[in-house]
């Protein structure tokens, strides 16, 4: 059996799988296997995409990086996660940003050609795909809502009734760190930590480490009307 099925498993492309299928499919298509040491650079912002990209172990960052040298982190992925999905059959097939190794890192490359074979061999393959290229887009349409808002009020809690309804509980768990949450929200560190102060001040959430809970989700929903 492949080693590899157990991180393939969390991929949302190999959902419905079992390893046995897993184990087929990997049989049938070629791939490459990478292993990349902590801040070695992945992929460069505007070099070609020619495969997608499977995280199997460690830690991976997408990243803008500026002519200033200051880089943003756009996305954190881990393992089962996947890069390239996006431009790998779009007409300009380049990274749009630089992905680098945040840990030592494992990646699984599959390139256009046996993408299409996978999807060939199986419906529910390319089903996956769509799935995930339909997940990708609704991410992009919720960072475009979230630039829409125009305090950073506003920004802060429409990422955490989002989080809110994805976790389903008034006590939600963030799975970054408060620099990685500023950046994505676009906005300073010290004025996302301030306006958490701020609302906890005021009673709408509290805060405890990484633990956010909702005290007054009314009162939420009323600020983003």
């Amino acid at each position: 059996m492949n080693k590899f099925i157990e991180p393939l498993k969390k991929c949302i492309l190999m959902k419905d799988f079992t390893e046995d299928d897993i184990d087929n499919f990997l049989n049938k298509v070629n791939y490459t296997i990478c292993n990349y040491s902590r801040e070695e650079v992945i992929a460069f912002e505007g070099s070609n995409c020619s495969s997608i990209g499977i995280v199997l172990s460690g830690n991976v960052e997408v990243q803008r990086i500026y002519a200033s040298g200051k880089s943003i982190t756009m996305g954190v992925l881990r393992e089962g996660n996947i890069f390239g999905e996006v431009v790998v059959f779009s007409n300009k097939n380049t990274y749009p940003s630089t992905i680098i190794s945040s840990h030592n890192s494992t990646v699984m490359f599959i390139s256009k050609a046996n993408i299409l074979k996978l999807c060939n061999l199986a419906p529910i393959f390319l089903k996956n795909f769509m799935t995930l290229l339909s997940n990708k887009i609704l991410m992009l349409n919720k960072k475009l809502k979230n630039i829409s808002y125009q305090t950073i009020r506003q920004k802060i809690t429409y990422f955490i009734l989002d989080e809110y309804k994805v976790q389903n509980k008034l006590t939600i768990k963030l799975d970054m760190t408060k620099k990685s949450l500023a950046e994505q929200l676009g906005i300073p560190r010290p004025s996302l930590s301030r306006e958490l102060l701020n609302m906890e001040r005021e009673n709408l959430i509290h805060m405890n480490k990484n633990i956010i809970t909702i005290i007054d989700i009314n009162s939420m929903y009323n600020l983003l009307y």
